[in-house]
Formats: C-alpha cells, structure tokens, sequence
C-alpha cells in the first residue's frame, strides 16, 4: 500500500496539524520540520523527586528546595517536553475537541523523550475525570497519554482504581492554596486491594504546580501503594 499512499501525498500533500504547512519531507509527516523544532525537550538536571528543572550537573542528584522544605507524597515525576505552544495545541485538541490526529506527533515525542524508568510500575492509573465532564468531553486526555506511553501494557492501565467524586473548577486560574482547597476530598480509591503494596504510575497531561499529582498520589499512599509515580507528557516552567 506504499504506491496508494505516495499517489494520495501527491494528490493531497499531507499538512502540518499545528501551523498547516506542507509535511512532505517530515517523518512523521504529522508537524513540519518548524513545528518540531520547536518541541522543547526536558533534559537533566532536574530535582530527583519532582522533576522541575534546576541547575547544575547533569549526572549529579539534585533536589530542588521546596521538595527539601516539603516533599511531596509521590516518589518521583517526569514529563517529556516543556508546556509552550506547540504542547499547548497538541494537547487542546485532543482534550477539548476530540482530535486523535494529534497522536503519531505524542508518540513520536514519547519515543524521544527519555523518558523510560516508569515502565516498570506495577499499575498504570490514568488522572480521572468527574463524570460529568468525561461525558462532554467524550474521552479522557490522561487514559488515552496512558495508552501512547505504554502501549504494550493494555492490560495495567487501570481506570477502575482511582475515581473524581467532586466535581471541581478549573484548576487553570487558582492560585496553590486556592488549588489544594478545591481538590480536597475530590479523588476516592475504589479498589484498595489493588493498590496495597503497589508502585503506581499517575498519568496526566500536564504537571503544573503539582497539587493535582500530590492529591492523588496521597490518597493512593493512604491505601496502601509502595510507592507512586507521576509521568506527563508536558510540565509548566515557571522561569524565576
């Protein structure tokens, strides 16, 4: 079917999903060569247990103050690029309009991310939605970056574990107290069995102060996991 889809490019040139150029000499031919090169990549050093970015050696562990001041429930987490503006369309379109076409461009990021210590977690838990809003919405961001992360561990993606009981506002314009305030007693483990003894791996789309992740992996560590994990594929950067 090569033959089929070169005639087809020829015919239809395929096109850039965020800037709408021609992607003909791209692999994948999802972004052009502009758009990726605009991918920001997170490298070490970052903080051995949040992953926020910091400086210093590369090789050397680091911990960044406020995880020395106050370390969070979860023992470490990861996220692959930076959240600017070529992560921030990806990831619009796939969470408020259902756009799947953005995927070969998550997954080729995934592949280049380095992004490879969380395969070992026993559990893989997607960050739910409250019923309400899944049901607009039509899917789940965080299960669906789950199965691009993991795509040979169908079986340990777990949706069945940790379930949103509260409906909350949106997290995007609340300051960190603001934030922890309206995520209290929003999450609930259905299945405690499951998690006693566990390391667990949270999936979400995007980390951005972290309370979100710390909420969810306290309540996991109340029921018994050994250990847990956060992974997203984009991390906010606040430059100070």
């Amino acid at each position: 079917m090569d033959w089929f889809k070169a005639a087809l490019d020829l015919l239809f040139p395929p096109r850039c999903i965020l800037c709408g150029v021609s992607t003909v000499q791209t692999i994948p031919d999802c972004l052009c060569r502009q758009c990726w090169q605009r991918i920001d990549y997170l490298k070490p050093p970052w903080c051995t247990t949040c992953g926020t970015v910091v400086t210093g050696n590369p090789v050397h562990t680091h911990y960044c103050g406020a995880c020395l001041r106050h370390p969070p429930p979860y023992r470490r987490a990861r996220s692959c690029i930076r959240y600017d503006q070529p992560a921030r369309l990806l990831l619009h379109r796939l969470k408020y309009h259902g756009d799947t076409t953005v995927l070969p461009a998550i997954r080729h990021i995934i592949a280049h991310s380095g992004i490879h210590d969380m395969a070992t977690a026993d559990l893989i838990v997607p960050v739910p939605l409250f019923i309400k809003r899944l049901k607009a919405r039509g899917l789940n961001q965080a299960e669906i970056l789950a199965h691009q992360f993991f795509p040979y561990r169908a079986e340990s993606i777990r949706t069945d574990i940790l379930t949103r009981v509260r409906d909350t506002m949106s997290q995007t314009a609340l300051s960190g107290s603001a934030r922890r305030n309206n995520l209290r007693s929003a999450f609930q483990v259905q299945k405690r069995a499951c998690v006693k003894g566990r390391r667990i791996c949270l999936v979400d789309d995007v980390f951005t102060t972290g309370t979100t992740a710390a909420e969810c992996a306290k309540i996991l560590m109340d029921c018994g996991a050994k250990e847990v994990w956060v992974l997203t594929l984009a991390r906010v950067i606040v430059k100070r």
